[in-house]
């Protein structure tokens, strides 16, 4: 049988704490400031603005279309091809002024693609999404991903106990962290799909964590008189084999969907690809050697 990583690894990850520990400190960091002051690229979600979604009888290239579209006067325009047809999502940002702005920009937008396509182009979409809705969004995305946080905080304190779920919350914040300070470096758009990706981030670290805990748990019971540090190593060790096969699966299917799967989802599956790998390595790097420093109080059945 195949197996990238044997049943039997050694690893000494619990000796590798402080060089972790400072990297994951400086790239979170990192983010943050690129955040604070890069900023993040809202899409048309969070910051208003108009979608329309078209299809043409022929393939043309976005370059050409943008050409088009580029003395409009009309602001920002993003264009995307999608799907197997000549299928475009073109987003402009919000006008300024009224609802009778935004038509106007419509009309406009309408006429340089029925001149450019001859007419053979049908609309399939039309959104507005205006300030208030948008304001509404972006406090509705935050909340979702601090409602994940604190339920997997309760969960974890409520199966396992406090210093476990300390050590999942802090691996949980430095994923959101790194995915929201990569996305804001590399200017990828940030829209309603990305909270999915994150809230999705959110689980499968968890899921990976609560593996390792599990284990630890389990060893406690079981070696009732080992060192906490050999007892943490042998315990990820015993799981590594199983976190990796799963994350190596998942990373496939999420390589195909960011590869050909199109522009209109590459940034959702480039945010789960991300999410996936540095979920892997808080899980084990983080969740379970920080528990080296918190109190863990062993069960009675593990006392002697």
């Amino acid at each position: 049988m195949l197996r990238l990583i044997s049943d039997n690894t050694t690893i000494r990850f619990i000796r590798l704490k402080t060089f972790s520990f400072s990297l994951s400190a400086i790239f979170s960091i990192l983010a943050i400031l690129s955040v604070l002051f890069i900023g993040l690229n809202f899409g048309i979600d969070f910051k208003g603005g108009i979608l329309l979604e078209v299809r043409t009888d022929e393939r043309i290239s976005i370059s050409d279309i943008r050409r088009e579209v580029s003395n409009l006067n009309i602001g920002e325009v993003s264009i995307q091809d999608f799907g197997a047809k000549s299928d475009y999502l073109i987003r402009v940002e919000r006008q300024a002024g009224s609802d009778d702005a935004q038509q106007i920009a419509v009309e406009a937008l309408k006429g340089a693609l029925n001149k450019k396509f001859n007419d053979d182009i049908e609309y399939r979409r039309l959104e507005y999404v205006g300030p208030t809705v948008s304001k509404d969004l972006i406090s509705d995305g935050v909340m979702a991903i601090l409602f994940a946080i604190i339920a997997m905080l309760a969960y974890i304190w409520f199966r396992f106990e406090l210093p476990f779920a300390i050590g999942a919350i802090v691996a949980l914040l430095h994923d959101v962290i790194l995915t929201l300070g990569v996305f804001s470096a590399l200017g990828l758009e940030f829209n309603l799909s990305t909270v999915a990706a994150i809230l999705l981030i959110i689980g499968y670290s968890m899921n990976d964590t609560v593996v390792v805990y599990d284990r630890i748990r389990e060893n406690l019971r079981k070696f009732k008189k080992m060192e906490l540090k050999e007892l943490l190593d042998k315990s990820i060790n015993e799981t590594l084999s199983r976190t990796i096969n799963t994350t190596i699966t998942t990373m496939l299917a999420l390589g195909a969907l960011y590869l050909i799967g199109g522009q209109i989802i590459s940034d959702f599956a480039f945010a789960m690809l991300w999410g996936i790998i540095v979920g892997t390595y808080s899980s084990i790097f983080i969740a379970s050697t920080i528990l080296v420093y918190l109190n863990i109080r062993r069960s009675k059945e593990s006392e002697s």
